[in-house]
């Protein structure tokens, strides 16, 4: 069977009203139901605000307000987001303004860091977690058993060559190791949403693509204003779509290709349904690039440095490597490109609506 995705052109003007006739395009209560809580997996990417980077606050508001006017109650709707070697959930709730939204809305937040997660053996046989795990994959014990939306945004990733829906559940499901994942990304995330088929009563994905992100992400990008937002409940379909917009052939990426081979998703565009925009001759000419840190990290894992990588990843001498993200990130990259870009952005309509939030 065909995939749906819905693809809206979206105004600041009018983008929480745009986002609920998304949703009602993409069939979303079809896969959400109504009688199970329903985690909303945001996406944190930086601590730090950065366009197109981690999700949107107007693309959590759209969301909320039209889960919360369709009928589902406050009580079983559960914001949440990880905390990686290099991101901090609470300070990145703040500084994304995710919290002015929850709050207007009386929505908590729940840092994964703050829940209990059980050990899970999934029935299907993985490609790589069960071995880069051997003591077992643990997962946050909230999720068993209900819905979960996701809420990626439109962008390359020097990891994984783009990122969506897929490598949301990257930070919902693996603990703050999940970097030993690195390795075998793409394996990975065919695994990943294999366990969420097993552990999810319901699955659907809203993606902002309002300001995308082109180059080395999924931090330091070039935003680019392309006023799209996209939803479906096949995550491959959401991500492979997104892909295409962007310019990159889904079946060359392998995640998707894995996924679509082993049926867990379409990412062949003949077998996806385009609702809403006609798409045709969108290509936004991204194309991924890896970071100074992105590329030091392959080269650890698979390249030149590839000796050194089990005393310098998988050691206590660990410690080293977020600090130098962060040093690279936050007191080299961010001040010297990113401010310069965030200046620009905030000159355009969709910056001129987060400052207001």
């Amino acid at each position: 069977m065909k995939s749906i995705v819905a693809v809206l052109k979206a105004s600041p003007e009018s983008v929480v009203d745009d986002y609920k006739k998304l949703m009602l395009m993409a069939d979303y209560k079809e896969y959400l139901p109504m009688d199970r809580d329903t985690v909303i997996k945001l996406n944190l990417s930086w601590t730090k605000y950065f366009p197109a980077c981690s999700s949107q606050p107007w693309q959590l508001e759209g969301v909320v307000k039209t889960l919360l006017d369709d009928g589902y109650k406050k009580e079983s709707l559960l914001p949440v987001e990880n905390k990686t070697v290099v991101t901090n959930p609470l300070k990145g709730a703040v500084n994304n303004k995710w919290m002015p939204v929850l709050n207007k809305y009386g929505l908590g937040f729940t840092p994964l860091t703050d829940v209990q997660w059980v050990l899970f053996k999934p029935k299907a046989k993985l490609m790589v977690l069960d071995n880069i795990f051997p003591e077992g994959i643990r997962i946050p014990k909230m999720f068993l058993e209900k819905n979960i939306l996701h809420l990626p945004t439109v962008k390359t990733h020097g990891h994984s060559i783009t990122t969506g829906a897929i490598k949301n559940s990257f930070g919902g499901l693996l603990k703050e190791v999940r970097h030993y994942c690195h390795k075998y990304m793409h394996e990975t995330l065919v695994d990943l949403m294999i366990l969420q088929k097993e552990i999810h009563s319901g699955i659907f994905a809203v993606m902002d693509g309002t300001v995308a992100g082109d180059g080395a992400g999924p931090r330091t990008m070039i935003p680019c204003v392309k006023d799209y937002i996209l939803a479906s409940g096949d995550s491959v379909a959401i991500d492979a779509v997104a892909a295409r917009m962007m310019g990159i052939d889904p079946m060359s990426i392998p995640y998707l290709g894995m996924c679509d081979e082993m049926g867990l998703g379409n990412a062949r565009m003949e077998n996806i349904e385009i609702t809403g925009e006609d798409i045709k001759g969108v290509n936004f000419g991204f194309k991924a690039s890896r970071s100074f840190v992105i590329w030091g990290d392959q080269m650890i894992r698979k390249g030149f440095l590839k000796p050194f990588e089990k005393i310098l990843l998988h050691s206590p001498l660990i410690a080293w490597a977020p600090f130098a993200s962060n040093v690279y990130h936050d007191f080299f990259w961010y001040p010297t490109v990113g401010r310069n870009r965030i200046k620009t952005f905030g000159q355009t309509g969709w910056g001129q609506l987060f400052k207001r939030y």
